[in-house]
């Protein structure tokens, strides 16, 4: 089947974002002499508010940089549970659940993280590029189908807090396709940062601008109003919190695969277990397997549940839980891992822990379909230079309140932390939740470079490893590589409460044909049907650059308002 838009190819640059205004903004970024950095952060930023549904402003926002020198950083964007959390409060006092509100809320990190990015990397003002969001937020936008869909399926949750009802639901009732979403009080705080930056540039230069904007968040009337309201609504966060955080800068995984070096960020975030799944997936043997055959997608699927069992069994904040990193990917465990697999049927369950004790999975066993969290988005850039940018903000709005007067939701990503402290990803003060979003890049052997990812929860790594795959092992272009029919196994828990478990479930887009669905039925998997194409497969966003043909190739995923821009 052919893809619906070709791949677009430029001479210079190309930018790929979950809406087509968050892509014109990096285009137009990168059209004004910005790099890649800059023209990622402008794009970053304008998810945040164009996805309002998904992504916050106030959210996290893992970035992933590689410079033209080869130079590789990530900007973890993840805020920390409050110091003053009491580390047994969900266990005590909310019977083993974190719950919906302000007491899921760890510290606010994406405003951090894009400041970051451009005091290390960028040559622009964070007013440079600040401006489309705040355009967006001020005049508005189109309400499209996706957020159309997402506030209606959760109208109780918005109704439950009148701060985030009264943007969300304009009039008390959803809003239609069509009609203008505008975030006038964000706009405002933005903008606020903005000035505060003018200020300082004025007098001591773009750097002491970039400190006045994030001093203006985190140490200014922003942030006092932030922890008011959060502490009057019964939540831990403080000043002290917001005024000495600053997003740690990790070292990435690296790891050889066919000439290639896939490069992802470490076990604070799932990134890893993209490598796992590779590796699994390469040592196993797959080479004369046919495209989405039976064979190809049943050892995709039992190594994804490989990889996924050793993440529940061992990734968390680095700072607090010892993750054996090089172990999980150490031939030895990656072969005693394939030992488990059988090539002709499917794991009942969860694969059991190799390295070490491991929790068992403690989610409730489900038969229904899972629960659904759509928040997260994505941008990709390659700039004239060849600096590459890879970032996922994320953080939906609603399971907390809208803090009122400043139109953002402080992070709620502590929903990915295990009430639990024995466990890996449990909480405690100061730790940082184990995040889903997880920006990826592929250098190539020619001397490219290939950052991509997606929103989807479980589901990332997942269609990140089918989409290189269909572009590196099956040679397929960009486009048709994103576009080409999916699959998602949930047989290891959610990451996201109540930490769902569906032992053996997969769920297939209704292009994989009924005789490899059946099949795969026959080896044991409960086969689910997506449709055709569902967002639910994830939506991902890629740009590579090809130094052979001199240009910069840009994919974009239709499951989702995703545009892609070369020029």
């Amino acid at each position: 089947m052919a893809s619906s838009r070709p791949t677009l190819s430029g001479p210079r640059h190309a930018v790929s974002a979950g809406h087509y205004l968050a892509a014109s903004a990096g285009a137009a970024v990168l059209e004004a002499g910005g790099n890649a950095i800059d023209a990622g952060c402008a794009a970053g930023m304008a998810l945040g508010v164009l996805l309002p549904d998904l992504v916050n402003v106030a959210g996290v926002a893992p970035i992933m940089i590689r410079m033209a020198d080869g130079t590789v950083e990530t900007i973890a964007g993840l805020g920390h549970w409050p110091r003053s959390l009491p580390p047994d409060v969900f266990m005590r006092e909310h019977g083993g659940k974190i719950p919906n509100g302000v007491r899921r809320t760890v510290v606010p990190a994406a405003p951090d993280a894009w400041i970051t990015a451009l005091e290390r990397h960028g040559t622009m003002s964070f007013g440079d590029v600040a401006q489309y969001a705040i355009r967006y937020a001020g005049e508005g936008f189109a309400v499209f189908p996706l957020l159309a869909e997402t506030v209606a399926l959760h109208l109780a949750d918005y109704q439950r807090y009148p701060s985030n009802a009264a943007i969300f639901l304009p009039n008390g009732a959803p809003p239609k396709v069509g009609d203008r979403f505008v975030q006038s009080d964000l706009a405002r705080t933005l903008s606020y940062m903005v000035e505060e930056e003018r200020r300082a540039a004025a007098k001591g230069g773009r750097m002491a601008g970039l400190a006045a904007a994030h001093a203006a968040f985190y140490r200014g009337d922003i942030a006092r109003e932030i922890v008011k309201f959060i502490q009057a609504e019964g939540g831990f966060l403080s000043m002290e919190d917001m005024e000495g955080f600053r997003s740690r800068l990790e070292p990435a995984v690296a790891k050889p695969w066919r000439g290639h070096t896939l490069l992802t960020c470490g076990p604070w975030c799932q990134g890893p277990a993209l490598a796992q799944a590779l590796l699994l997936m390469e040592r196993a043997g797959f080479s004369g397997m046919a495209h989405n055959s039976a064979d190809y997608l049943h050892l995709l699927t039992e190594c994804v549940k490989a990889a996924m069992a050793d993440r529940e069994y061992h990734f968390g904040d680095p700072l607090f839980t010892q993750v054996p990193l090089d172990g999980l990917l150490s031939p030895d465990h990656l072969d005693a891992r394939l030992r488990q697999i059988d090539p002709e049927r499917a794991h009942p369950s969860m694969y059991e822990p190799l390295l070490g004790r491991g929790t068992p999975a403690d989610g409730p066993r489900r038969a229904d379909l899972p629960k659904v969290e759509a928040d997260t988005s994505y941008v990709a850039v390659v700039d004239r230079w060849g600096n590459a940018f890879s970032a996922t903000p994320s953080d939906g709005s609603w399971n907390s309140p809208v803090v009122p007067g400043l139109g953002l939701i402080p992070s709620n990503r502590g929903s990915q932390s295990r009430p639990d402290p024995a466990h890996p990803s449990g909480v405690a003060p100061g730790k940082r939740p184990r995040l889903t979003p997880n920006p990826a890049m592929l250098v190539t052997e020619d001397g490219g470079v290939m950052p991509f990812g997606t929103p989807g929860g479980d589901v990332q790594i997942q269609a990140m490893l089918q989409v290189m795959l269909n572009v590196f092992h099956f040679g397929m272009e960009l486009q048709d590589a994103i576009e080409a029919p999916r699959i998602a196994s949930y047989a290891f828990p959610s990451s996201f409460a109540p930490f769902d478990y569906f032992p053996g479930r997969i769920a297939v887009e209704g292009r994989v044909p009924q005789a490899v669905r059946d099949d795969l039925t026959s080896r044991g998997h409960e086969v689910v049907a997506w449709p055709d194409i569902t967002w639910l497969a994830g939506s991902v966003e890629a740009v590579m650059s090809d130094p052979v043909a001199g240009l910069v190739r840009a994919g974009a995923d239709p499951r989702r308002p995703a545009y892609a821009i070369a020029g």
